[in-house]
């Protein structure tokens, strides 16, 4: 770990960290704390992903949309208007709506091979985004003078990372650069973000294995062809798997760093609080 104490990280003049757990548990809200505190840069792992990596795969789903259209396609023949997605940090839409859900075409679904196309799209563009992290460390440094620097990740990085590789390049690449920092979750915590996603049900990446495995014992036990499945059923009949799931694989990262609860990162409200925090985080290891 680049900061071995909590006086380490007390002295440091350049304070890094990445943080990472289950989405929905405070890391973008903490980020963007510390990024209206004006001292740190705040640089989004999903952001850099929507952007950078799949930009161009998210507009040129819309511009094929539009093509079935006879009123849009002779205006986008002839260069007379423009698509794109409009990401911001808030609104990761255009990212969610291009990953999708696997099922029924009728239903918003896609067909599984494209769905899984899609997926591991997303898990080469995740892989890039995380290795793009020291880089953004210099370019925050050297553009805008920022010292201190948070990384918001995405809430699949422990599905493209294999914590217990000593050498696993992602994980190697982060921990050299910043402290990296688990919010762990409670019971209480899974279930709320299982009530949500019943609420609204999102695409998510998933690993390969694990979502192969999970369509397939989908398919048996709901008795329904893969073409006639409710994309919302699936995703949601997944999601508390999704979190069983990848809670292991988080605890194994957290060895990488520190921990803190999302209860205690709850209570930040500043620059002041976090580092107070992750000084206590650095003390308990």
């Amino acid at each position: 770990m680049i900061y071995r104490s909590a006086k380490s990280w007390r002295k440091a003049a350049s304070k890094r960290v990445v943080l990472f757990g289950m989405s929905g548990l405070g890391k973008t809200h903490v980020s963007n704390i510390l990024r209206a505190s004006g001292d740190w840069f705040h640089y989004s792992v999903d952001y850099r992903i929507g952007t950078k990596y799949m930009g161009e795969h998210i507009s040129d789903s819309f511009k094929r949309e539009a093509m079935t259209l006879p009123y849009l396609r002779d205006l986008l023949m002839s260069d007379s208007i423009y698509i794109a997605s409009n990401i911001t940090f808030e609104n990761l839409a255009p990212l969610s709506h291009y990953l999708g859900k696997p099922g029924d075409p009728s239903k918003g679904g896609l067909e599984i091979d494209e769905y899984m196309r899609r997926q591991d799209l997303h898990r080469q563009a995740e892989i890039s985004a995380m290795n793009d992290t020291s880089h953004f460390v210099e370019r925050a440094k050297d553009i805008y003078g920022y010292d201190n620097f948070v990384c918001d990740t995405s809430g699949s990085i422990c599905e493209v990372v294999d914590p217990s590789d000593p050498n696993d390049p992602v994980l190697t690449t982060l921990a050299n650069t910043a402290l990296l920092v688990w919010i762990e979750g409670a019971d209480d915590h899974a279930n709320e973000l299982a009530r949500r996603f019943d609420r609204a049900p999102k695409p998510m990446y998933y690993q390969p294995d694990f979502l192969s495995a999970k369509w397939a014992e989908y398919l048996v036990e709901a008795n329904v062809a893969a073409d006639k499945v409710d994309p919302n059923d699936f995703v949601r009949w997944t999601f508390r798997k999704a979190l069983s799931n990848r809670q292991p694989r988080y605890e194994a990262m957290s060895k990488w760093g520190v921990s803190v609860t999302a209860d205690e990162l709850s209570q930040v409200e500043s620059s002041d609080d976090f580092n107070n925090l992750i000084a206590q985080a650095l003390e308990r290891r």
